[in-house]
């Protein structure tokens, strides 16, 4: 690596800088046993792990062990090729929130949250919308100009599109934990497919989904306004419906009359 490259292509740090150790874990559906350690191991070296030293290994009930592999690769990491989502939207107070709601919209901001599907997970749409919050950051019920309707868990789509025409909800937010097949995936088109057929062009409500699964680059892949990965705030949701509902006033997310 020559100087030019330093601060733009990387290679991994385990024991010393740039060894290339990196630590990688999983499961094998097989019984522990030393055949099946011996699988991880080949596992690993045919991702490119070489030495690959299985340094925990432990049954996770019948039939599956998982697995940590340690050891080196030779990739490098091109930082300047790195895309990612930056908060494009100031950082807000909730004093602040509160003010430019006040004075933008000159009525409380309605948002209407919960989980779709057979997701019974509350722990992330709960940690947005209830007043304790997440991290030592209230959430959405602590900000007074905010009105906040939680559904909970299970809400089919329908159910989500009826209370949110009744509510007159400025906004939608909707938390999905269970990924197995994609399922937030396939739930999140079928929720933006339900409300494009559901109300008028432009006058939809702000669609925001959020789960630890998610690639904050999909959103108009999948039909909704922003997604949220793990570690999100409830100050950051505030922040971003202010700037989308308040700030910007864009016409195509008026809200519903």
């Amino acid at each position: 690596m020559n100087d030019g490259d330093q601060g733009r292509l990387l290679r991994p740090y385990g024991d010393t800088t740039g060894d290339g150790m990196v630590q990688l874990s999983f499961t094998l559906p097989m019984q522990h046993s030393k055949v099946a350690e011996g699988a991880a191991a080949q596992l690993a070296k045919k991702m490119g792990m070489d030495p690959a030293m299985v340094v925990h290994a432990r049954p996770i009930g019948t039939g599956f062990t998982f697995f940590v592999v340690y050891g080196r690769v030779n990739h490098l990491v091109d930082v300047s090729a790195v895309r990612v989502v930056e908060r494009d939207y100031p950082l807000l107070s909730p004093q602040e929130a509160n003010l430019a709601i006040r004075k933008g919209l000159r009525r409380r901001l309605t948002v209407v949250g919960g989980c779709i599907g057979t997701d019974a997970h509350t722990v992330g749409i709960d940690a947005i919308l209830n007043i304790k919050g997440f991290a030592g950051d209230k959430g959405l019920e602590y900000y007074r100009e905010l009105r906040v309707v939680n559904l909970g868990a299970q809400l089919s789509v329908p159910q989500l599109v009826l209370r949110a025409r009744k509510d007159k909800a400025d906004a939608v937010l909707v938390s999905q934990v269970v990924t197995q097949r994609d399922a937030h995936i396939l739930n999140t088109l079928e929720m933006s497919a339900a409300f494009r057929e559901s109300y008028p062009a432009g006058s939809r409500p702000l669609l925001i989904v959020g789960g630890p699964r998610f690639d904050e680059s999909m959103a108009e892949e999948l039909g909704v306004d922003r997604v949220f990965s793990r570690g999100t705030t409830p100050g950051e949701v505030a922040s971003y419906l202010v700037d989308q509902l308040v700030t910007r006033r864009s016409t195509s997310r008026a809200a519903p009359a």
